[in-house]
């Protein structure tokens, strides 16, 4: 991969960037609900706040980022390194940044971070969300298994 990728601290400035990320998550999920736009898009923004509440309420000492790539706003990573573990609490991709390696290469590089400071990396997905491929093909392997989530973990040395 030859581009660009940059990851910098979110600023209230980043607002809407990192809600239309949170958006385009949720299309699909979405895409049956008899709702018009506007009410679509009321539930978006009541649920992105309240994430993001939450995230800071359960993860103060968190990082909450913005991706860029070519110096674009491409996604977003919130990260929390207290409790002995470097937890990726989301990253996600618009969909034009999606399948190019970038989420792949965030992944790697956070795992170098946990090799480095000999932490585990962990991350919960939802059990059908096709990220879980990816992750698997880095490295993590699933140690809690519940209803929606599975919480995963790499660690280095382990394959």
């Amino acid at each position: 991969m030859t581009e660009s990728i940059d990851i910098r601290p979110a600023t209230s400035d980043d607002t809407r960037i990192l809600f239309e990320v949170y958006a385009s998550t949720r299309t699909e999920e979405l895409a049956p609900v008899p709702w018009t736009t506007e009410q679509k898009l009321q539930f978006l923004a009541f649920q992105f706040q309240s994430q993001g509440e939450h995230y800071r309420q359960m993860f103060p000492d968190a990082t909450f980022d913005v991706i860029e790539v070519e110096g674009t706003p491409a996604g977003r990573l919130y990260v929390n390194r207290t409790g002995g573990a470097i937890h990726v609490i989301d990253i996600a991709l618009l969909p034009w940044a999606r399948g190019r390696g970038i989420g792949g290469k965030i992944l790697r590089d956070l795992c170098a971070e946990g090799a480095a400071k000999g932490l585990p990396v962990t991350i919960s997905v939802e059990k059908f969300n096709p990220a879980k491929q990816l992750y698997e093909r880095l490295g993590f392997r699933m140690f809690e298994d519940g209803e929606v989530y599975q919480r995963m973990e790499w660690r280095a040395g382990v394959s």
